[in-house]
């Protein structure tokens, strides 16, 4: 299904952009209808979506061997409304989406190193992959919602 970095970073980048349109329709709807649940299933998906997109651009960063600038971009992108958008496009523009995934050890002497190898292992093993991210990211979204939202309770 994501056969290359660029196909995943996409489509998590298009779902961070749509589930902020959920939000902030949630908030609308709370703000004019009353309708407190709407922010609490617009934002619940919207969190969910950011922690996924936030774990599929480290992972695309590693695997790409991004330096610090274009992998703080990525990430920070999730926290303004819709820029994952213009983030994914100017990293693919940049060629920085360009290529396959990394399955096997090159000559490069990074390959060698024991992130890169680990990053080999659960790479050749997509649903490892698939299911390890999925428990992260819902292990970080319970614990965030133990903690309680942004500003508090509203």
């Amino acid at each position: 299904m994501f056969r290359t970095p660029l196909t995943l970073f996409r489509t998590l980048a298009m779902a961070e952009a749509f589930s902020w349109t959920l939000l902030i329709g949630g908030l609308i709807l709370r703000a004019t209808a009353d309708l407190r649940v709407a922010v609490t299933i617009g934002g619940g998906i919207h969190g969910f979506v950011f922690l996924a997109y936030g774990a599929t651009a480290i992972l695309v960063a590693m695997n790409q061997r991004w330096r610090l600038w274009p992998t703080v971009v990525a990430i920070v992108s999730a926290v303004i409304p819709y820029a994952s958008v213009p983030t994914e496009q100017w990293l693919h523009r940049t060629g920085r989406l360009a290529g396959p995934w990394r399955l096997e050890e090159t000559a490069d002497p990074r390959d060698r190193r024991p992130l890169d190898r680990l990053l080999r292992a659960v790479l050749r093993r997509p649903r490892l992959l698939g299911i390890l991210l999925v428990l992260a990211v819902a292990l970080a979204f319970v614990v965030l919602l133990i903690i309680g939202p942004p500003g508090g309770r509203s």
